[in-house]
């Protein structure tokens, strides 16, 4: 199907959208895809680099008559999140993304598409292979490993970038323009628990909660979308109060920066109980769906009998994880006081795992305000440590500020009303932004963030819009017409 997206305009663009799409690039394993982008470099002939942890640079000089413009860094994240649907057999350690064209939007086969941020990446590299885009002198930072820890960033050193302004093409409505961003902090908890012989008398069930829409857990937090590791939580919590039942195996969601969309978990029950369980479980399941019948219409609960698993974790380590669950905050903790419709403080439960006497609880706290961002991760920190968890604070990277004084921001914002006749959004957003790690070694960098339409990040119902993408290449194009003198 690369094919057909191939053909789409602006050609060259898609081209090396379907390029960087056939490279597996996870977070923590972008060695092919530094290579593959070393190599694009060098195969133009321009001053191509690599820094010590791995970030790629490549500088190409200004077009004629744009030599007296600042220099523009360039700026997008190489990796990509990885996720798919239960039933789709993919490999993405081995295997290139498989793409289709549904009408406006480009979508991928059961797993996420990458257009975060592979769309700003083939945007640079079209800049960088073209012969006829005028330009001032251009600067591509190519970052790694943002989507799950920002190590990239946080890696450049001070004095290696030249570049006076950067563009972050990393931003996912076209009708937007953001100066601002979030911080976040991972919390993890984690705890030993002593495993018990499961008794005579037992019988087991499988749970499952699968059919959510998921999503990016800083730019889809205020939507209210369902998370799968509380809705599990919370039928496991029920169904305690009224049986003695024994959890043997949790699974849930994934990656800390997408919202679960699945939960799987196999518990023991005495078999005198079987028909009241069965049915306390799919009446509280139908009343979850009628909860969340607007927002998560495809909402599955389902629960099947199962062989008898050998083993079962001991109830006071149990009862005390599920009400630390339980008890932690998920989703918006705060709205900004200084923007309108801004999510400040927020908190994803991303990961929950126990299985073999170990449990793990994974979140990615995040808030616009460091302090506000503290206070929630220790809130989330002691309702776990009173579960006797371990818990590590971890990751902390810093927000971006916002600067509406700035001079890029002025450029921007009056070529968008030149060229589309309306006023862009100026926004700040609750998702993590590389610019306010940037910005802490290269404070004098005038920063600005924008992209193209893309729905379902982080999830496999991402998608590109083919009109937005249209839009957002022919914003930059105009952009760099305008750059500032030095």
């Amino acid at each position: 199907m690369s094919k057909e997206v191939r053909q789409l305009e602006p050609t060259n663009v898609w081209n090396k959208f379907a390029d960087l799409n056939a490279v597996p690039r996870p977070s923590k394993k972008e060695e092919r895809v530094i290579q593959f982008m070393l190599d694009f470099g060098k195969s133009l002939g321009l001053e191509t680099f690599k820094d010590e942890v791995g970030n790629v640079i490549i500088r190409k000089p200004a077009t004629s008559g744009m030599e007296h413009k600042k220099m523009v860094t360039l700026q997008s994240h190489l990796d990509m999140v990885h996720q798919k649907n239960a039933d789709t057999i993919f490999d993405f350690d081995a295997q290139g993304i498989e793409m289709k064209v549904e009408g406006d939007w480009v979508k991928a086969k059961g797993t996420t598409l990458g257009a975060d941020n592979g769309m700003g990446v083939a945007a640079i590299m079209a800049l960088l292979e073209s012969d006829s885009v005028e330009h001032p002198a251009l600067e591509a930072l190519f970052t790694i490993d943002e989507e799950t820890g920002m190590t990239g960033a946080m890696g450049l050193k001070a004095g290696v970038l030249k570049g006076e302004i950067l563009l972050n093409l990393d931003t996912e409505e076209d009708d937007e323009i953001d100066i601002g961003c979030a911080g976040g902090i991972d919390v993890t908890a984690r705890r030993r628990y002593m495993e018990l012989d499961v008794p005579n008398n037992q019988i087991a069930y499988a749970i499952t909660v699968k059919g959510l829409q998921g999503g990016h857990s800083g730019m889809d937090i205020h939507r209210g979308f369902g998370n799968a590791n509380k809705i599990m939580n919370r039928l496991l919590f029920s169904a305690g109060e009224r049986f003695e039942i024994g959890v043997s195996e949790i699974n849930g969601g994934s990656l800390r920066n997408a919202i679960p969309r699945e939960s799987f978990a196999v518990i023991v029950v005495h078999e005198k109980f079987m028909d009241n369980f069965e049915k306390t479980i799919l009446e509280l399941a139908g009343t979850i769906k009628d909860e969340l019948k607007y927002m998560e219409p495809n909402l599955y609960v389902g629960i099947e009998q199962v062989a008898v698993p050998a083993s079962m974790m001991e109830p006071d380590a149990q009862q005390k994880l599920i009400r630390a669950i339980y008890a932690a905050k998920n989703g918006v903790y705060a709205m900004s006081a200084a923007m309108d419709d801004l999510v400040e403080t927020s908190n994803n439960i991303a990961r929950v795992v126990a299985k073999d006497g170990h449990c793990e609880v994974m979140c990615l706290t995040r808030s616009s305000v460091n302090s506000a961002k503290l206070d929630l991760a220790n809130s989330l920190r002691c309702a776990f440590e009173l579960a006797g968890c371990e818990v590590t604070l971890s990751g902390d990277y810093p927000g971006w500020n916002p600067n509406p004084d700035s001079a890029i921001l002025k450029v921007l914002e009056n070529k968008y009303k030149t060229v589309f006749g309306e006023g862009a959004h100026v926004v700040a957003c609750h998702a993590g932004l590389e610019c306010g790690i940037l910005g802490k070694n290269y404070p004098d960098m005038d920063m600005i963030s924008f992209g193209p339409t893309i729905k379902g990040a982080h999830s496999p119902d991402e998608r590109v819009s083919i009109s937005s993408v249209q839009k957002f290449w022919k914003f930059l194009l105009e952009i760099l017409k305008d750059v500032p003198n030095k």
